[in-house]
């Protein structure tokens, strides 16, 4: 139903006449998709989640070195500062992240992804016995990726993610529109112009 309105809506457009066209552009523009702004939000939140577990980590890694405990800890909150930062990357739909691991692509692995590095975060938590805030810390950072990494998971296996990216694409497809119809209309006062100069000249 939807989809048949906004086939309607691009044929309306295609048969508009330039000033028609010049109004229609501005009313594209100011038009968002309610559900790619959420999704956007979403995103965000997982991003600043994955920072939170990236800090969390860094501030472990430092203190097991400084304490001179187990060197296995240490290489484990790297690796976890690394994955985490590919979350967090994952998370820009950044080109070529994705193209370097398609899985990433999908969100039931983007979530797969998350939910490990809130486990990665969330180990050893006896190593922190007399630093009670950084525990909290952890807990707290570990929670909330782990929650974001389920929602994903189930939102991919709801195929969510299919039609985040198919709106995107329609999205573009306005946006080239808009420019399209912007194009016309600068076009036209062109036209108007050399012609009002045509008719002053004669």
């Amino acid at each position: 139903m939807a989809r048949n309105r906004e086939e309607e809506e691009e044929e309306e457009i295609n048969n508009l006449t330039p000033k028609e066209a010049a109004s229609a552009s501005v009313k594209l523009k100011g038009r968002t998709d309610p559900f790619l702004v959420v999704c956007r939000c979403f995103s965000v939140v997982t991003s600043l989640t994955a920072i939170l577990c990236i800090a969390v980590n860094v501030l472990s890694a430092v203190l097991s070195f400084k304490e001179r405990s187990d060197i296995f800890d240490v290489v484990f909150r790297c690796y976890a500062v690394v994955i985490g930062v590919l979350v967090v990357l994952a998370e820009t739909e950044w080109g070529f992240i994705l193209k370097f691991s398609k899985v990433l692509e999908y969100w039931a692995g983007r979530g797969m992804l998350q939910i490990f590095v809130a486990v990665m975060t969330r180990a050893f938590p006896d190593v922190y016995d007399r630093r009670k805030d950084l525990l909290l810390l952890q807990e707290i950072a570990s929670y909330l990726l782990l929650a974001c990494g389920v929602l994903y998971v189930i939102l991919g296996v709801l195929c969510i993610g299919c039609l985040k990216r198919a709106r995107q694409v329609k999205e573009i497809t306005r946006g080239q529109a808009v420019k399209d119809l912007e194009e016309m209309e600068r076009r036209r006062e062109e036209l108007e112009a050399v012609l009002i100069g045509e008719r002053e000249g004669a």
